[in-house]
């Protein structure tokens, strides 16, 4: 059975929408990730990909429309950008540096990104956070340079270790939601944001241990 919660977090009070019962299915999901073959991620992932179904964006899209109701303005059409299925694998000594601090996955208000927790026994779910320095919470193309001047500057003197999941020098977590099984998120993708990974979390390639996900990324129009 579904159920969204709708909430506002921090104090730029952007909306995150949390739908338990995501897929009327999860388990065939899991089935299907284990048939295919997963590569590394590009861009800030740590960790692997893989190609979901056909059948799951047609599945879910209604899903999100749902979830999406108003919080996020007008929307007459959802455009899928990006979708994989996603698992973390990089150990928490082998992180490039920018993926040791929050980060964002594009500028725009109509943007939007989507996690939807696969795994039974992982609770590493996602953090959001606010940039003590600036204040930012969200990153839109205004505030890039000032932001990424300022952090390149700080990292530089101070560089981050391991996965971030909580307050830091740097940081502070404005919410944190934990990876219930058939969870999924709705947030814009200009949230500063990361993957809660314990320090002891299991970071295996198997999609039957690992941390998978379905990753995705929508533009509404």
């Amino acid at each position: 059975m579904q159920s969204i919660t709708r909430q506002r977090i921090g104090n730029e009070a952007e909306p995150l929408i949390v739908i338990d019962g995501f897929a009327s299915d999860p388990d065939a999901l899991r089935g299907a990730a284990a048939q295919v073959p997963f590569g590394p991620a590009g861009a800030h992932y740590p960790g692997m990909c893989a190609q979901i179904p056909e059948s799951y964006l047609q599945d879910q899209l209604p899903v999100v429309a749902r979830g999406l109701g108003r919080e996020f303005g007008s929307c007459r059409r959802i455009r899928v950008v990006d979708a994989q299925f996603s698992i973390v694998t990089i150990s928490p000594g082998a992180l490039e540096i920018r993926q040791r601090v929050p980060h964002v996955d594009a500028y725009g208000r109509d943007r939007i990104a989507l996690i939807h927790y696969l795994s039974p026994t992982h609770r590493d779910g996602t953090a959001f956070f606010r940039h003590r320095a600036t204040g930012f919470e969200t990153i839109d193309e205004t505030r890039a340079p000032e932001f990424f001047a300022r952090l390149g500057s700080e990292v530089e003197a101070m560089p981050p270790e391991g996965y971030i999941a909580e307050d830091s020098a740097l940081f502070e977590r404005t919410a944190l939601v934990e990876a219930d099984y058939n969870r999924a998120l709705l947030y814009r993708s200009y949230v500063l944001h990361s993957g809660a990974i314990a320090r002891d979390a299991i970071l295996s390639a198997d999609p039957a241990l690992g941390r998978l996900t379905v990753t995705a990324f929508l533009a509404i129009e």
